[in-house]
């Protein structure tokens, strides 16, 4: 008497194909890679860097125009890389713009009043999303993720990307508070150095607070959808009665 066997190359014609699911693990970027990774911060401060010395050395016009010129080679160098476009792209319009106010209201200071008032939209924005709880650190970080908002559900998680948001909130304040005070008192010179200091080292720090908020947070997410209360995690460990 014969045998059959199951062998998924030689089965009952009948039966259906074996389907084979093929899973990617895509990492998802993070905040800083979005922003343009390390070497963005660091291109972002190039052209401050050689706009005001050349404005004290040759003039405002010398020094738009080699703005312009660094930040159009920056470009280049970041499509020669194969970086990401969108940090590169608007990192090119954002001295554009700036270089444009320096030109219309004729003073080397009006090239950082488009950053000025920009921190002070993104705290009345960031502010704002608090208040109506939605924290936009919160809708970002889920966003680029792709895990959906069922994050808002769970009264802590929302509290914790509150307080993220808060601090980004807080970090454009505080920029644009000291920036404006030095703009109105033409200190051109201590802008740059306002503009520097508040800038990447201020940005590294309100993503790394932002990432341990969003992983304390995440994990009380786990802890919820596990059945186990994030003040009681050894419940996981008894045993069943």
């Amino acid at each position: 008497m014969a045998q059959t066997t199951n062998d998924p190359a030689g089965g009952d014609p009948g039966d259906p194909a074996p389907q084979i699911t093929e899973t990617t693990d895509e990492k998802a970027p993070s905040i800083l890679e979005q922003m343009g990774g390390v070497s963005g911060l660091i291109y972002s401060t190039v052209p401050i860097v050689v706009f005001v010395p050349v404005n004290a050395v040759w003039g405002l016009t010398a020094a738009m125009i080699a703005a312009i010129a660094v930040a159009v080679l920056i470009f280049c160098v970041r499509l020669w890389r194969r970086e990401p476009l969108n940090p590169a792209i608007s990192g090119l319009i954002g001295v554009a713009i700036c270089v444009f106010i320096a030109h219309r209201t004729g003073d080397a200071k009006g090239y950082f009043l488009f950053g000025i008032w920009t921190t002070l939209a993104y705290a009345i924005v960031f502010v704002l999303s608090i208040v109506v709880r939605w924290p936009l650190i919160g809708v970002a970080w889920n966003l680029i993720s792709g895990e959906g908002m069922a994050w808002r559900k769970h009264r802590k998680t929302l509290i914790a990307y509150d307080i993220a948001t808060a601090f980004w909130a807080l970090v454009f304040a505080a920029r644009y508070i000291t920036q404006s005070e030095l703009y109105d008192h033409g200190s051109t010179g201590w802008l740059a150095v306002a503009r520097l200091a508040m800038g990447w080292p201020l940005t590294a720090l309100a993503v790394l607070a932002t990432v341990l908020l969003v992983r304390r947070a995440t994990r009380q997410e786990d802890l919820i959808e596990s059945g186990v209360t994030p003040d009681d995690p050894d419940r996981a460990r008894l045993p069943a009665d």
